[in-house]
């Protein structure tokens, strides 16, 4: 039998900045931190390539005092959760989009495990 379609999103790699902490009207809690992931692969003349894609992670309420105490620039993390996208006009009236990533799951792993 075939699984269920969901959305999740299964990500490994290194925050690329130290968590920015936003406080909303009854006691709701969120924290944003953007993640690395690197791919290395063979271009089409050999030579090796290191790219590396990068991540908004979104944390909310009970995770984001785990994020706060655990989370540094630098640190390697395993993440799990769900897509999210939205669209906004910004200050100049250009339409905008953004997708994040809402987690669920996050653990700090080894960088040897990477």
């Amino acid at each position: 039998m075939m699984e269920k379609i969901k959305n999740s999103v299964r990500l490994t790699g290194y925050a690329g900045t130290d968590p920015v902490l936003v406080n909303f009207a009854n006691d709701k809690r969120m924290a944003r931190v953007s993640l690395g992931v690197h791919e290395f692969y063979k271009n089409s003349l050999g030579e090796a390539v290191d790219q590396t894609q990068w991540f908004n992670l979104i944390f909310w309420n009970h995770k984001v005092e785990l994020v706060e105490n655990i989370v540094k620039k630098g640190i390697a993390l395993r993440v799990e959760g769900k897509l999210s996208s939205q669209t906004f006009t910004d200050k100049s009236g250009e339409q905008r989009y953004v997708t994040e990533i809402v987690i669920n799951e996050l653990e700090v792993v080894d960088r040897y495990d990477l």
